[in-house]
């Protein structure tokens, strides 16, 4: 191989030339333009209906956790709308130009502002960054993501603003991780015997543009303006994310004005056509990387057999779900990445909603309907139960008409629905349900490795460090992750992730129903705000956001 195709590759892999490995930047309309203030004035009021409890940034968190993080952290890199990497702690993106990173891929040097302070006034320095990395990696600590940064070795503060470490082996989404991965302030927490139920945890310090202000439990997280933030903003003086569970409540609040900002699960599609003509209100369709499935807890003994998985996906009418529910917005998917990006699979198997087949496949399987209609086998009753967040009352409409069509072909699924910090608590992250309805973003910034997700070491129920909490197990499913994330080649990464999403339509650990097409709301008069298809959270940029006086 010649060395300016090492090179070439390696630029492709970082995501470091313009290659077309993000997702399409074309879908969305930057920020309007208009003078933001000198000084930080009036506040803004986001309206969540999942409640943050996460606080430190290196623990098993989700998507509503990140809105807080990254108003009170930072990374050393960002990633843009477009899918390039921008400095944020970093001086600059490490590139084989600047000298940041070798041919190889390996050796990786990043030189640090010298302008940045964390909220109790002390410096940022090398020694956070070397800290942070160390600490993930820390078998004594709960991290939300080990992948990538268990391949660091050789960690050396060169000075307070430059440190470098190498590769134990390429891993091509590495720098997608780090836009992921937040620092932590070593003066704090390195003193603390135990780090998993440090004070900071509840109460966090960062480098952010907002502070930490307080917290109501059940109620409320407020964020004040950190006046010596390193970047631009904040312009506003607080940034409050207010717990609405009840997403008809979180509607109406919205329309009301008692929120400012409708975020997470954001306007629901029944309420679409009112919401576009609401006077005072900007209201848009904007793609999102969430896809919506089922997600199986494949230990369980019912979802063993794989003719069981395919009869249950075949048994819902899921394009039904879509056009009565959700008003048609979403799109109906078979991969659980979105197809803006690159390496989405457009070939994959259509689903096809027929219950003569799900009614054939088990019957074939062996699965005996009782005196009561339910199926079972072995002494397995065909039986199980279907969870998701109390209030979000589209899904549970969609959970009534599964339950439905499931019971037509002997299945029984019942339903158990708990408030967000019980749903996505232990009984998410240590798989202790049966089988979900959530929305996962499965890419980690436009990059298409999910290992963290599909990796049988990933469990976190059996050891594992990772957010496979399907506990889908497969072995050729582990070597094609492992090979993609050592090529640095874009186009044979693509094809490696098409076998990856194959193996994963045939074996449907989890139901793959539609990729989501959010309605996004927030009050006339207040700019800044812009889609990023790439970061899980719409208030990534919260820093900008600004009232147009």
């Amino acid at each position: 191989m010649t060395k300016n195709m090492n090179r070439r590759q390696t630029l492709a892999m970082l995501g470091l030339t313009g290659a077309a490995g993000a997702l399409a930047p074309n879908l969305f309309v930057g920020p309007a333009l208009a003078a933001h203030p000198e000084a930080p004035t009036g506040q803004i009021v986001v309206g969540v209906s999942q409640e943050p409890t996460v606080f430190n940034p290196l623990m098993p968190r989700i998507e509503v956790d990140d809105g807080v993080q990254l108003s009170v952290f930072d990374g050393l890199v960002r990633i843009s709308p477009e899918g390039e990497f921008i400095p944020a702690l970093a001086a600059e993106v490490p590139s084989i130009e600047n000298g940041g990173l070798s041919e190889d891929g390996l050796n990786w040097h990043f030189k640090l502002r010298d302008d940045v302070k964390w909220h109790d006034g002390e410096p940022f320095t090398a020694e956070d960054v070397k800290f942070t990395l160390e600490l993930i990696m820390d078998p004594n600590f709960r991290s939300w993501r080990t992948t990538g940064h268990e391949l660091v070795r050789d960690i050396e503060v060169v000075s307070p603003t430059e440190i470098k470490w190498r590769m134990e082996e390429p891993f091509a989404p590495y720098m997608s991780i780090l836009v992921e991965t937040m620092m932590v302030p070593k003066h704090i927490l390195e003193p603390l015997e135990d780090r998993n139920e440090a004070p900071f945890n509840q109460a966090p310090v960062g480098t952010g543009a907002f502070k930490w202000g307080s917290r109501k439990a059940g109620d409320h997280v407020e964020l004040t303006a950190n006046s010596d933030y390193f970047g631009e903003g904040p312009y506003v003086e607080r940034l409050i994310f207010k717990y609405i569970p009840d997403l008809t409540v979180l509607y109406t609040q919205f329309k009301s004005g008692d929120i400012d900002i409708i975020s997470n699960q954001y306007i629901t599609p029944d309420n679409y056509a009112e919401a576009k003509s609401l006077a005072g209100k900007e209201v848009s369709v904007v793609p999102s990387p969430t896809v919506e499935s089922v997600f199986l807890n494949n230990e369980k003994p019912q979802f063993q057999e794989s003719a069981v998985r395919k009869a249950i996906y075949a048994a819902i009418d899921k394009q039904t779900i879509i056009d009565a529910l959700y008003y048609g917005l979403p799109t109906p998917s078979e991969s659980y990445l979105p197809q803006q990006s690159y390496y989405y699979n457009p070939d994959l198997p259509q689903h096809d909603y027929s219950p003569d087949t799900a009614n054939k496949m088990l019957d074939e399987a062996g699965w005996e309907r009782g005196a009561d209609g339910i199926r079972a086998k072995d002494g397995v009753r065909l039986s199980f139960s279907n969870s998701t967040t109390s209030g979000n009352h589209l899904r549970e409409q969609a959970q009534q008409f599964i339950q439905q069509s499931l019971g037509e072909v002997g299945i029984e699924m019942t339903i158990e629905n708990k408030p967000p910090a019980v749903m996505w608590g232990e009984y998410w992250t240590q798989s202790q349900f049966d089988s979900v309805i959530v929305g996962i973003v499965f890419t980690t910034g436009a990059d298409a490795d999910v290992t963290v997700r599909f990796a049988s070491d990933a469990i976190p129920a059996q050891g594992g460090r990772g957010s496979n909490t399907g506990q889908y197990q497969n072995s050729e499913v582990d070597k094609l992750l492992e090979e993609a994330g050592r090529i640095f080649d874009q186009v044979k990464r693509k094809e490696i992730y098409g076998q990856v999403q194959e193996i994963i339509r045939e074996d449907l650990p989890l139901l793959p129903l539609f990729q989501y097409a959010t309605v996004r709301g927030h009050k006339e008069g207040l700019k800044g705000i812009e889609a990023n298809i790439n970061t899980r959270i719409d208030t990534w940029n919260a820093a900008q956001y600004y009232w147009d006086q």
